[in-house]
């Protein structure tokens, strides 16, 4: 069988080090949020040129940290994408404010930029744009929107790392930008972890001192806050796994382009784009049909492993019916829906892999006809 990842595979050549590390972690007693987490978040930080890095517990907390450090709450509008992992809405929720969705782009499935300004109100007071399956957005771009209607700007950079806009890494443009540490991202914890990076020193000691409790010394809470801490063992594994960060994103990019070879000119299948400017890190390789599902069972059939990313728009998700969204509101996220399918993609995929990948979508085309269970 190919998995759509596989963890173990690249855990095995780490292995090692990564035991090494959590002894060392276990040696000092510093479990929740010690000298690991700082120094793991200052190291990423700088990686992707900011100043200032929070670890904190998962992703998710990394986005509510960053909208309530730059005092988005309640009665205020957030624009963002409705293609994207709930938790990007979620976060706008968990403040107290309004998600507002905008349409994609078909060919990169990013949020549409020229949307942006008919659905700017005098609440709007901040963007999430979501760099995609490892695409940027258009940075320079959105930043212009952003200067123009005043809005705050968060990155959601869960599926980035290392991505960059123009030879400038994500994360770096807007007010803060946030990541994932989900086992399962590009840069992947042995649990959950996340952090927020910055390069504005008032947002990072707000976000520090709301994650610890609204605080900044032991048992002195200046504000209330919450548990949102990282622990010093994902810190550890998460050190040892940036060193190779670089080399697994190259693979990726590597496997991309091989598996673009095998599959151009395939009927009915969209292959996922680069657009100029861009540097994509493939967390996902995308491709589009209207046969997914068909092509999805083909495969699992073969020994293929295949996901949805997403089968359900934000929009038109029951938690989100609150806003009013309706079918047919934002068409091409829904057509997006409709049609993806995340091929297995991870740095220790083998070329033989992705032949037999290729080789069994090229035989599910040349087979219209085939009825495939």
């Amino acid at each position: 069988m190919i998995p759509l990842v596989d963890l173990l595979k690249q855990y095995h050549p780490i292995e090692d080090e990564v035991i090494r590390k959590i002894r060392d972690v276990i040696a000092t007693s510093s479990f929740v949020q010690g000298k690991t987490v700082e120094a793991f978040s200052q190291a990423f930080a700088l990686r992707h040129q900011c100043a200032y890095g929070v670890g904190c517990s998962n992703g998710t907390s990394a986005l509510a940290l960053a909208l309530m450090a730059l005092g988005i709450g309640p009665e205020d509008e957030v624009i963002t994408t409705s293609h994207t992992f709930v938790a990007t809405a979620e976060a706008i929720w968990h403040v107290g404010a309004k998600p507002v969705f905008v349409d994609i782009d078909p060919a990169t499935y990013l949020m549409d930029l020229e949307k942006i300004p008919g659905v700017v109100t005098s609440r709007t007071k901040a963007i999430i744009p979501v760099h995609l399956y490892g695409h940027a957005v258009d940075m320079g771009r959105l930043m212009v929107l952003a200067r123009q209607y005043q809005l705050k700007v968060v990155e959601d950079c869960a599926q980035a790392h290392d991505a960059s806009w123009e030879g400038r890494p994500v994360g770096s443009f807007g007010d803060a930008g946030v990541f994932s540490f989900y086992p399962g991202k590009n840069l992947g914890a042995y649990g959950d972890a996340g952090i927020l990076i910055t390069n504005l020193p008032a947002v990072a000691n707000l976000a520090q001192k709301l994650l610890n409790h609204g605080r900044a010394q032991k048992y002195y809470h200046d504000i209330l806050g919450y548990n949102y801490r990282m622990d010093d063992i994902q810190a550890g594994i998460l050190q040892v796994k940036l060193q190779y960060l670089a080399s697994w994103t190259d693979k990726r990019r590597a496997h991309a382009r091989y598996y673009d070879s095998l599959l151009q000119g395939c009927p009915d299948l969209v292959l996922p784009v680069e657009v100029a400017g861009a540097r994509h890190v493939y967390h996902l390789y995308v491709v589009r049909t209207s046969r997914r599902d068909e092509l999805a069972d083909y495969l699992k059939a073969q020994g293929v492993m295949t996901g949805v990313h997403y089968p359900v728009p934000v929009h038109l998700q029951s938690a989100f019916q609150y806003l009013g969204y309706r079918q047919g509101d934002l068409p091409e996220a829904e057509r997006a829906a409709d049609s993806v399918l995340s091929l297995p993609m991870f740095p220790e995929l083998e070329p033989g892999d992705i032949d037999r990948i290729t080789q069994g979508i090229n035989s599910f085309f040349k087979n219209p006809r085939r009825v495939h269970v």
